[in-house]
């Protein structure tokens, strides 16, 4: 099984999120960290195959958790959001960018530690 590893604030945020939404974002981690795959992961179109998206739903509204899968031995949440848009729009603009930001900030962390280790 895979380390689950939270980057930022993301863990907080999902522990904002409501209950049932919390449970469907864990639920899918869990299966990540299985290597399999939850139907509420998708890959986010634009960051590559190993970059997913989580989609969770409930009265309030609908809920995102971006993971990935391609880098190191772990799972890395990289962002967590609430979506503002309507359904079937793409994740926002904004929310892109800082995930874009993340994951090459992961990505150069993790190169360097590859360097560093024996």
């Amino acid at each position: 099984m895979k380390n689950l590893t939270w980057l930022a604030d993301s863990r907080s945020t999902v522990k904002s999120f409501p209950a049932g939404v919390q449970d469907d974002i864990g639920y899918a981690l869990y299966a990540a960290q299985l290597g399999e795959l939850s139907v509420k992961a998708k890959p986010l179109h634009g960051l590559g195959g190993q970059v997913m998206e989580i989609a969770a739903h409930d009265a309030s509204g609908t809920y995102r958790a971006v993971y990935t899968v391609s880098i190191g031995e772990s799972i890395y949440v990289i962002h967590a959001f609430q979506k503002k848009s309507k359904a079937g729009i793409a994740t926002p603009k904004p929310e892109m960018e800082l995930i874009r930001q993340r994951l090459k900030q992961l990505r150069s962390e993790v190169k360097n530690a590859e360097k560093r280790s024996p």
